[in-house]
């Protein structure tokens, strides 16, 4: 093709009816999307008003083309003397070539960043707006969607093709060198065509929404892909960009913009994918086999090959494994039908009459009653310290502060309530709250994978980590575990009493709730990882644990006292008791006894003798006080009874001589008493009733053991 102006001439008005076809789409999509309230269309005709950057970009180079050819042409066939007859060298008189190259180093890299920054903006405004929506406070408005979705998706569909057809013929005449520019436009046209396909796709959705819900959602993910698609292909444009700048020029080439997108390109013309496969084909063998016998019975055969593995993928889909662990339900058209299968090969039709439903009911499920923030293995929860989490991320939990007497108990009398008394029932004077962090395990029950499917779906509500059976599941166990411990004080909250732990009465709750919901869940446990008093108040119920358990220490070392006493004292601490309340009786008959009663005194006695055994039998210390006086009586008595016979064994002597006898007496008991005595006085009686018998001996010689040993009277 010949070069000259008139192929330049063409191209701008290529590009100026790309331009108008660019702004007819993105108005009508516009027009369209405010009119009838659909932000999908209003997403849309942002990507369309970017591109009018590019064909702008187009026109004003293709026309710059022009004029420097006309320039060249006049050249040529001109004089190279001006008006006062003074030569010129030719580059001195080309200003079109000189203002083509400042277009190409100036004016298309900032057009090329212009454009980037537009999708950029575009795109960070579209999700910054689908993230304020349904915000009471931003008042930007929700996602909306047309009414009108025939009309929808005739716009959508007739803009997806005519942007494509119009992409394919500006595409065709890219291949020629002096229109290579226009493979930018040919992008921006097939990046039309992409997003108007799918607005087309969501407004089917939208059609379908009445049967299964689900078209809003896969709008609003649209409009999620054509934002990030705007992010993506001005990545792309910035890295042109800064490529171009280190990219080695050669004489005579056409400079290529960086809004010029290469994947863009590649859609916009399909051929050459199939053209760049074959060369890298050939490359990779080494020669050309895409020119022999097999491969072009491959290329023949490709669409059967193409319907052979389709129908075995099909076919595939027409049998599902179920594992011991796992049950399945077949879906035909979205609804349950046959049984529930488990541990079995499960047969049905083929994808997407039929499609399976699988899940692992021995895996254990937890599903946080609130936000439950991670405690560590080296944490400790202390109650008086205050936590960095705000008041928004506490889960507070209504219980009752105290408990105060029922009216029988005040002295009204019970009251009565259908016939029965009800003194057993306690009124709160007040409420208090405690902070909690419970977690829920829960598995699907055996064979009832239906109930577990029936009871709600599984879609997940935007910003929301759990899905719609989650939540009602998690609302259900709420509401049981708000109403269990609303009615329990905040002492059996806190310190719940052991032969009713509180976490096995939650899960009791909540397992019933489920039960009569006809979940299909079974509760395998609740765990409360945190509790406590909230704030700073928490220090307080520490002190009064602290001084419980005081005195619970003193209550139990007087008691190990008391038991130790008792141990010694009677030998059998469980005997102590009724030794104490016998004891208490004795005391009592013997008052009664004083005011003379003979049946209580005998009573006593007899109650004494008894607990003179027990305590006999018990041989402990008070059985060795009991022995030791009884054996010092019979001393004492014995004694006495030796001092009487002796006594009365005297009395013949004291009848015969009276005064004889007590001479004799006085005598023992003055020898008995000078018996120590070493210098011995003598009280002589009258001299004429003495009479003294001396004999006179010698004393041995030696040691003499006789001299110095006193014979006493016993």
């Amino acid at each position: 093709m010949r070069i000259d102006h008139h192929a330049y001439q063409r191209a701008t008005g290529v590009a100026a009816a790309g331009l108008f076809a660019q702004l007819a789409i993105a108005l009508l999509y516009l027009v369209f999307g405010k009119s009838t309230g659909d932000s999908a269309a209003v997403i849309a005709s942002a990507w369309v008003f970017s591109g009018t950057v590019v064909w702008l970009g187009l026109i004003l180079v293709f026309h710059q083309h022009r004029l420097e050819r006309l320039e060249s042409l006049e050249m040529e066939g001109g004089s190279r003397v001006d008006s006062e007859g003074r030569l010129f060298t030719p580059d001195e008189a080309r200003v079109a070539r000189r203002r083509l190259g400042l277009m190409h180093s100036v004016l298309m890299p900032v057009l090329s960043i212009l454009y980037a920054l537009l999708l950029v903006g575009f795109g960070w405004g579209v999700i910054w707006w689908l993230g304020k929506e349904g915000d009471p406070n931003a008042d930007l408005g929700t996602f909306g969607t047309s009414g009108a979705a025939g009309w929808q998706l005739a716009v959508a569909f007739g803009s997806a093709l005519i942007s494509f057809i119009f992409s394919r013929f500006v595409a065709g005449m890219a291949v020629q060198p002096a229109w290579a520019n226009l493979r930018g436009g040919a992008g921006v046209m097939v990046g039309n065509a992409l997003v108007s396909l799918a607005v087309g796709v969501g407004t089917v959705f939208e059609m379908l929404r009445a049967a299964d819900d689900t078209g809003q959602p896969v709008l609003r993910g649209i409009a999620y892909g054509v934002a990030i698609f705007m992010f993506a292909v001005a990545a792309e444009t910035l890295l042109a960009f800064i490529l171009n700048l280190y990219r080695p020029r050669r004489a005579g080439e056409t400079p290529r913009p960086a809004f010029d997108s290469r994947l863009l390109s590649l859609l916009a013309a399909p051929d050459s994918i199939v053209r760049s496969i074959n060369e890298a084909v050939n490359y990779q063998f080494g020669f050309d086999i895409t020119s022999s016998w097999g491969y072009q019975l491959l290329l023949r055969n490709f669409v059967r090959l193409s319907a052979i593995g389709l129908f075995v993928v099909l076919a595939l889909t027409m049998l599902v494994v179920v594992q011991p662990q796992e049950q399945a339900m077949r879906l035909r058209f979205g609804a349950p039908v046959g049984e529930v299968y488990q541990g079995s090969a499960m047969a049905k039709l083929p994808w997407p009459i039929d499609t399976a439903v699988v899940r692992d009911v021995n895996r254990v499920r937890d599903l946080p009653l609130g936000l439950v923030r991670p405690v560590g293995a080296a944490d400790v929860i202390v109650w008086g310290e205050e936590t960095a989490e705000v008041d928004q991320n506490t889960n507070l939990f209504l219980v009752a502060a105290g408990q105060r007497p029922s009216m029988g108990v005040l002295g009204f009398g019970p009251i009565a309530t259908g016939g029965a008394a009800s003194d057993e029932s306690q009124a709160t004077d007040q409420f208090a709250i405690v902070e909690a962090d419970i977690v829920l395990q829960y598995r699907v029950r055996d064979r009832e994978l239906s109930r577990y499917l029936d009871f709600s779906n599984d879609v997940k509500a935007r910003r929301s980590e759990l899905d719609m059976r989650e939540r009602a599941l998690k609302a259900i166990a709420l509401r049981e575990v708000t109403r269990a411990m609303s009615a329990r004080s905040l002492v059996e909250v806190l310190s719940p009493p052991s032969d009713a732990p509180l976490v096995d009465e939650l899960a009791k709750a909540v397992q019933s709730a489920y039960d009569a919901a006809g979940c299909g869940v079974e509760v395998v446990g609740l765990s409360i990882p945190r509790l406590r008093p909230p704030g700073k108040d928490g220090g307080k119920f520490e002190e009064l644990s602290i001084a419980r358990q005081n005195g619970r220490r003193q209550l139990e070392d007087a008691q190990s006292t008391v038991n130790t006493n008792l141990s010694l004292l009677i030998g059998d601490v469980a005997a102590a008791d009724r030794f104490v309340k016998d004891l208490d009786e004795l005391q009592r008959l013997e008052q009664a006894a004083k005011a003379g009663s003979d049946d209580d005194r005998r009573k006593a006695n007899e109650l004494q003798a008894r607990l003179e055994q027990v305590l006999l039998d018990s041989r402990a210390q008070a059985a060795s006080v009991i022995s030791n006086a009884r054996a010092m009586r019979w001393t004492t008595l014995m004694d006495a009874q030796a001092v009487t016979e002796e006594v009365l064994g005297q009395a013949a002597a004291w009848s015969v001589d009276p005064e004889l006898y007590k001479s004799r007496r006085t005598m023992e008991a003055l020898a008995a008493g000078l018996s120590g005595v070493r210098v011995k006085y003598m009280l002589m009686p009258e001299p004429g009733r003495v009479r003294l018998d001396i004999e006179m001996q010698e004393p041995t010689s030696g040691l003499n053991l006789a001299d110095y040993l006193e014979k006493k009277e016993e």
